[in-house]
């Protein structure tokens, strides 16, 4: 088993089978960091003393260039830093490289995001919407098992973890026909617990698909993800062309990159899939994830967190690569940067739900939170994703949590 040399790494969710990328800002300046323990370890300082030769990304104010390298030179970064960090390495971090997390500032948001796409690819949170929404018919519309259904983001409103966010306002269904639509604020604010993951390399011509089969080429790795969504907007605009204010306030997003290649323990089958796909869409390998994921909430004027929500990410219906293969089969280009989110992760049984909306059944049951009545977020209520996987040589890996507060409109 390899050990870290780093006092405590190996125990903390964060050791040397981990070891995801973030920023951090030293002496007022950004800087790409790798998170060992509770520490970060500077990479500009690393490849100033020549430990990291040739690589200019490390110059650079965050995560955005290292991406643009691909594959290979991600493999051999990683290679380098397990090689400084390990008890026995080869070689040792500078001095001042190693800085403790409690000594810098608020998490940073660690690269610059090019697109944004979010899914719909949860069997069972389509279900659960499908059943509120049209209990009367099939709950999943005729598409669904055939492609990953998803809609195209706001890139400028991806926010880091802890950034609060201000409750949206917009036009809601009028209260009766022929009425006109009122506007203000949202009273059914909800979240979507979540995961991301990040394209990275030189990016794909326009018309050029990638297939599912080169996806690990082009996935850098993932995060926690709360897009949060203003249900009553969603509800009056969403047809016929779908999300745009509901969703396009604020998406969250954790500020450390967890590795693909840290994930490999994690892997497992993903689920069958009937009827069979389309070809552009068969993947071999594992491409599921068992990650345990969990939703906690902090309601306003309390201290007390309570966690309302566990699920496992290992059977969503839709993998990354599919929805990579998807998203570019018509010829649409990918960029390092770019952020694919799976849509909202939930399970088949009650307490797995990743979405308020589901977990209240539509607002009609409101569950009660640290002895407080909730259906959808009220000001002051805070919002913690957290998430975790088996990792290498029996080490946990948590996924960097994302958090975010709610205040009233801007």
């Amino acid at each position: 088993m390899s050990r870290s040399w780093v006092a405590g790494a190996d125990e903390s969710g964060y050791g040397l089978s981990h070891l995801p990328y973030g920023v951090v800002v030293v002496d007022g300046h950004p800087v790409p960091a790798v998170r060992i323990g509770d520490h970060a370890l500077d990479l500009r300082a690393c490849h100033r003393a020549g430990l990291l030769p040739g690589v200019v990304w490390a110059e650079h104010v965050d995560l955005t260039m290292l991406m643009m390298e691909g594959a290979e030179v991600w493999a051999g970064v990683r290679a380098a830093v397990t090689d400084l960090l390990s008890e026995g390495g080869s070689q040792h971090p500078p001095d001042g490289a190693l800085i403790p997390l409690a000594d810098v500032a608020a998490p940073t948001m660690p690269f610059t995001v090019a697109d944004y796409v979010d899914f719909y690819s949860s069997l069972h949170h389509a279900t659960n919407l499908g059943r509120l929404f049209r209990p009367d018919s099939d709950p999943l519309l005729p598409n669904w098992r055939h492609l990953p259904v998803g809609y195209h983001g706001r890139a400028g409103t991806v926010v880091v973890s802890g950034t609060p966010i201000h409750r949206p306002v917009g036009q809601q269904r009028p209260p009766e026909p022929g009425a006109a639509p009122p506007v203000g604020p949202s009273e059914r604010l909800d979240i979507e617990l979540e995961v991301g993951f990040v394209t990275g390399g030189l990016g794909t011509p326009l018309g050029t698909p990638v297939p599912a089969s080169a996806a690990g080429e082009h996935i850098f790795g993932i995060v926690l993800v709360n897009d949060w969504s203003a249900r009553d907007i969603q509800a009056w605009e969403y047809q016929p062309l779908g999300p745009f204010l509901g969703k396009s306030f604020a998406t969250s997003i954790g500020p450390w990159i967890t590795p693909l290649a840290a994930l490999d323990a994690a892997r497992v089958a993903s689920p069958e899939q009937d009827p069979p796909v389309s070809d552009y869409l068969r993947v071999e390998g594992r491409w599921s994830f068992d990650l345990s994921l969990e939703v906690a909430i902090t309601p306003a004027g309390t201290t007390t967190e309570e966690v309302v929500s566990r699920v496992s990410f290992a059977d969503m219906y839709w993998t990354m690569p599919q929805q990579l293969a998807h998203a570019t089969v018509n010829g649409a280009t990918i960029r390092a940067g770019d952020l694919f989110a799976s849509g909202t992760v939930s399970g088949p049984e009650r307490g797995t739900e990743g979405s308020l909306i589901e977990l209240t059944m539509g607002g009609r049951e409101p569950i009660t939170i640290a002895g407080v009545d909730r259906t959808f977020l009220q000001d002051g209520d805070t919002v913690t994703l957290r998430g975790s996987c088996e990792g290498a040589d029996g080490q946990r890996i948590t996924l960097a949590e994302v958090t975010g507060t709610i205040l009233p409109p801007g």
